[in-house]
């Protein structure tokens, strides 16, 4: 087998919470990830040469090669493996937006490091996979992992949660895009007046209990980014409309996703805000 491919499927924040800034300046969070069936389609091919790596995708404005985490992800795994003898091509079909807090390049990350773990018989285990993940970014472990997690500290610290009851989930992302750096710049100098109930959900999805959770879908950021971009509540406040048991912001954002306990009350939020904002999305939890 010198050729595979494996579904880089996005994230939703159901909470998210910054506990403070930690001694080495990144910010400690807790959030109850999720991920979802949307899904990249991530191609890997390797042939006998001399280690060269080629990354590209559907979306011509993203960076090629080892600029992109896709690229970055091969020569991590290459490197930590030893493994020599090989060029590596890449290639993403992008699915996921960008800019959205769906966590799009980590997942491209993830799949290539499971990927290329199938590829090459190397057979590292899931924690080993999470280990190199974190040298990619703070939501590559999750992304290797799936499921419904309580992620601490950057994200790396994790504990399995009970999983989110089926549902049908509709993500909408409005044309802007946000600066992670800014926004936690910006909520730095912000006291946080409200914060999720984890506990709380944790308890809802132990219970088995959809409602408990939609309820307390809560995001610390997403007050930040109304501020700058309108479309959020206008968004949030639709997908209320057409039936949501909850609904809120993911990562920092500019999606917006809504729960559904009922597929026709989702489908109809799709088609309706698809003829307001051209990336909407209706899939569900996996």
């Amino acid at each position: 087998m010198d050729k595979i491919t494996v579904k880089a499927y996005a994230k939703i924040n159901l909470s998210l919470d910054v506990l403070g800034k930690m001694p080495d300046g990144y910010h400690e969070l807790r959030s109850i990830m999720q991920l979802v069936e949307l899904h990249d389609d991530v191609e890997i091919t390797r042939t006998k040469g001399k280690s060269k790596i080629k990354a590209s995708s559907s979306k011509v404005f993203l960076p090629k090669d080892e600029k992109n985490i896709a690229g970055k992800a091969v020569r991590l795994f290459l490197d930590e493996t030893g493994i020599t003898g090989y060029d590596v091509s890449v290639f993403i079909n992008k699915r996921n937006p960008v800019c959205a807090g769906l966590g799009g390049g980590s997942a491209d990350g993830a799949a290539v490091l499971k990927g290329m773990n199938e590829l090459f018989g190397t057979g590292l285990t899931l924690t080993q996979l999470e280990a190199m993940g974190e040298k990619l970014g703070a939501d590559v472990p999750f992304c290797i992992r799936g499921g419904t997690v309580l992620c601490e500290g950057k994200g790396e610290i994790m504990t399995d949660a009970a999983p989110l009851p089926k549902c049908h989930i509709v993500i909408c992302k409005p044309d802007a895009s946000i600066s992670t750096p800014e926004l936690f710049h910006l909520i730095d100098s912000r006291k946080i007046r409200l914060r999720p109930d984890n506990d709380g959900m944790l308890s809802a999805l132990k219970a088995d209990s959809l409602n408990g959770v939609a309820k307390r879908v809560f995001n610390v950021f997403e007050e930040l980014v109304a501020e700058s971009c309108g479309d959020i509540k206008v968004i949030k406040d639709e997908l209320y409309d057409y039936g949501a048991l909850g609904a809120s912001m993911s990562g920092t954002g500019s999606a917006v996703f809504g729960l559904f306990d009922d597929k026709s009350k989702a489908e109809n939020a799709y088609y309706g805000l698809k003829k307001s904002y051209r990336e909407c999305f209706l899939t569900e939890n996996v």
